[in-house]
């Protein structure tokens, strides 16, 4: 059955309280901040795992999905230096096993993650949402070298057959996110994540129950003009989902109110009820609106009302609940 969640940080913030009253308790987290650490603990250990999954708790909220991730630009570029890394995501996924977090979302992009170029373009009604414009793109981006998209293929699949065996045994799904934008390269730095061929790319070099999607959908419909059709065909691939819209192309786009995008919404949530997903799906990347902060752009939390409770609609009227 899909299920609502949001983005809920580790630290207390008013996002606590909004969600719950918008009637969701499932929480999407992060990784416990340094400020909860003591000196000897890494985040990805058990036992600050466990305090942050107990805080979780303790607040209302079921943990469902991590989506932060330990240091891995050296995996990612096949740097000395990267088996140290991939060894902190095996101990991660093994304590997500063991405290029973069933989904890992994590990411491919190297040097730089999500890109925007414009973090208040002006939207409905005087709010503002972010914007990406490849000529805007900012020259000082990375000071690493250029890297070609078939040395992140090759050191992808390098990273999959170490971590895809122990996230096997642990029961806990790596659920890799889309580059954002999905365009390739930025800068001089390849990226792979950004076309549904190259998806099916990802689900065949190393093949597992464990090896999944989320499905970004702000990504995914810059990927293909029929969103619907994709979600059926990925189908059981997919362990997660950002439930956002854009408008524009991968070169140029602006983020959008959810009901206000390229995408048909309410086929994709009927799209989701054909494939019986069974997992979580989140708001993301929301507008920001009279009398709230941009502070965070993408993530204010008055925002984010409006799309918990659209979302809310479109799945009764698809689920029935």
């Amino acid at each position: 059955m899909l299920e609502i969640a949001e983005f809920i940080s580790p630290t207390y913030s008013p996002v606590w309280k909004l969600a719950q009253q918008a009637g969701v308790d499932l929480a999407v987290g992060g990784l416990p901040p340094a400020e909860n650490l003591d000196g000897s603990e890494a985040p990805w250990d058990y036992a600050p795992l466990q305090r942050m999954k107990q805080h979780y708790e303790e607040g209302g909220f079921r943990l469902v999905v991590i989506e932060a991730r330990p240091p891995l630009n050296r995996a990612k570029r096949g740097l000395p230096g990267r088996d140290e890394e991939i060894a902190t995501v095996c101990s991660l996924i093994e304590n997500m096993g063991r405290l029973g977090i069933p989904v890992w979302c994590y990411e491919w992009m190297t040097d730089f993650n999500w890109v925007r170029t414009n973090m208040s373009t002006p939207s409905r009604g005087g709010s503002v949402v972010t914007s990406f414009d490849v000529n805007d793109v900012p020259e000082n981006l990375t000071s690493q070298p250029p890297i070609s998209e078939e040395a992140l293929w090759v050191n992808l699949e390098y990273f999959l057959k170490k971590v895809l065996p122990v996230a096997e045994k642990a029961g806990v799904k790596l659920s890799m996110h889309p580059d954002d934008p999905p365009l390739s390269p930025i800068r001089g730095v390849g990226r792979i994540m950004r076309s549904i061929d190259n998806y099916k790319r990802l689900l065949e070099i190393v093949p597992s129950a464990m090896n999944t999607i989320t499905l970004c959908q702000g990504n995914f419909t810059l990927m293909t003009d029929d969103l619907p059709k994709e979600i059926r065909r990925f189908g059981k691939q997919i362990s997660f989902i950002h439930f956002r819209d854009v408008k524009g192309v991968p070169s140029k786009f602006e983020e959008t109110w959810h009901d206000a995008g390229k995408t048909d919404m309410l086929a994709c949530m009927k799209a989701y009820k054909d494939i019986e997903f069974d997992g979580v799906l989140r708001p993301d990347h929301v507008p920001t609106v009279e009398g709230d902060s941009n502070e965070n752009a993408g993530y204010s939390a008055f925002g984010r009302l409006y799309a918990i409770g659209y979302i809310r609609g479109l799945r009764q009227a698809v689920f029935g609940q």
